[in-house]
């Protein structure tokens, strides 16, 4: 699906109300989030970037988090998803919108993320900082400088190259995931016996492969090996 340049007003698309309770039922996961309204671009441009970097997603604004239809102002709404993805979000990142009404006349503000080709993204934090999110889950979790030199080589022409030296570090690696099933970054560095650079470099060219993936937990981003 491709996706024009997001406008700076809103396209009142009507979207089907049937759609949006089967989409309501499905409650919040990782394509999916829902929120009674804006409050803030700044927290809403971590989802919309998060969204675009991984499998992209939607955001049903106007829907508490137990699923009940609150009712929205379109217009103000999409005021607020516009300058966060055009001003919060580096590179600006794109979506379309679909108005939903229901019988009592309350509105839904359908805003939907494709994933893109132009990750990653980075979303700007109340520190005035630049960090990149990913989504896992209904959550949204910062990615490591691994993940990110990931995303910028997530290309077809750049995902087979440069796997020609098969040394003890990358045998210490697939030993540990076969032990521990998952390792952090310093983990395997400190059993390798390499730098944090050397480390890192390698899980990249292992995701590129797609020897290995990840996933984020309570203590940080953890690493293991695909079936």
């Amino acid at each position: 699906m491709e996706y024009e340049e997001t406008n700076r007003w809103l396209d009142q698309v009507s979207g089907d109300l049937e759609e949006l309770y089967q989409a309501i039922d499905e409650g919040e996961h990782q394509q999916q989030d829902f929120k009674f309204r804006i409050d803030s671009t700044r927290k809403i441009a971590i989802t919309l970037v998060a969204f675009a970097n991984t499998q992209g997603g939607k955001l049903l604004i106007g829907v508490k988090d137990n699923g009940r239809i609150a009712g929205i102002d379109p217009e103000e709404e999409y005021y607020m998803i516009e300058g966060a993805a055009s001003m919060y979000c580096k590179p600006p990142v794109s979506f379309k919108t679909r108005v939903f009404e229901d019988e009592e006349g309350r509105k839904v503000l359908e805003i939907d993320v494709p994933p893109s080709a132009e990750a990653p993204h980075y979303a700007k934090t109340a520190e005035d900082s630049w960090r990149v999110y990913l989504r896992q889950d209904d959550e949204n979790f910062a990615a490591n400088r691994v993940i990110i030199e990931y995303l910028k080589n997530k290309h077809p022409d750049s995902k087979k190259k440069n796997l020609v030296a098969y040394g003890p570090e990358e045998r210490e690696l697939f030993d540990l995931l076969g032990v521990q099933k998952e390792i952090s970054i310093s983990a395997y560095r400190k059993k390798a016996d390499i730098d944090i650079v050397e480390a890192e470099k390698i899980l990249v060219l292992f995701l590129q492969w797609e020897i290995i993936s990840y996933r984020a937990t309570d203590k940080g981003i953890r690493f293991f090996l695909l079936d």
